[in-house]
């Protein structure tokens, strides 16, 4: 008897890109500089989310110790090196294996211990796999079906767990955020890096994950100042980037 293969939403082309930048990921001013000036912005989002909702103390030595998190689409590794400096026992994941290569060998370099693996959230599901907290984050406008994903996001939960996915919203404001100024005036990106048609408003996100049975918590958009060159949060302005928390409700 034949195993089925396991459906996948990834899109060959988006991991491809991907794949051909990975040994920029940890160079600040690099192709990846955009991620290293947002990083310690979405850091902050999710290390407050997840101490609020598991009752924790960020001021604490290791304050995740005992939870299981899950970066899928973890790239270099800019997102899971800090939850496993927190405490948290650390899954990351990636489609692109250059990805998975250079983020093995930064934490080994840095002493962290990190399951680095080339895989898809699909065959972590199919593998009965089910984490505390699983990050999504700057992934699902690049995936084939962001709905399929967001699907397989939640069956990737243990009972309470936390969904963060955070992406772009399809406005003129992120056209011209993304594309215009990241990848054709300031060139952090190659040209192509995003498609604004792939884009997703955050209503169409928190309609996706309701869908799945979970229940959107929070909705906070993350907002560039180009005078003082760093990021905020704000939960009055989605109109680019932005990040959304949902829960398994069992």
């Amino acid at each position: 008897m034949t195993e089925r293969p396991v459906p996948s939403s990834i899109d060959p082309a988006e991991v491809a890109k991907f794949q051909a930048m990975a040994r920029e990921w940890w160079d600040p001013q690099g192709k990846f500089k955009p991620l290293h000036m947002l990083n310690p912005t979405r850091l902050d989002y999710v290390t407050t989310q997840i101490a609020a909702q598991f009752g924790r103390d960020r001021a604490g030595a290791q304050p995740f110790e005992g939870l299981t998190i899950l970066d899928i689409g973890c790239g270099g590794g800019l997102m899971a090196e800090p939850m496993a400096r927190l405490g948290a026992t650390v899954t990351g994941a990636d489609a692109a294996e250059g990805n998975i290569a250079v983020a093995r060998l930064h934490a080994q370099e840095h002493g962290l211990a990190i399951d680095y693996l080339a895989t898809t959230a699909e065959a972590l599901a199919a593998e009965g796999r089910r984490f505390d907290v699983v990050m999504a984050l700057e992934i699902v406008e690049h995936v084939a079906d962001p709905a399929q994903f967001i699907a397989t996001c939640r069956d990737l939960l243990a009972p309470g767990g936390m969904l963060i996915v955070s992406t772009l919203n399809r406005t003129a404001r992120s056209f011209a955020a993304a594309i215009v100024g990241a990848e054709w005036v300031m060139r952090w990106l190659p040209k192509g890096t995003h498609d604004w048609r792939r884009f997703i408003t955050p209503d169409e996100l928190a309609q996706m994950t309701q869908g799945t049975g979970l229940r959107v918590v929070d909705r906070c958009g993350m907002v560039f100042n180009p005078l003082g060159w760093s990021w905020a949060l704000s939960h009055r302005d989605l109109s680019v980037n932005y990040v959304l928390t949902a829960l398994h409700q069992n």
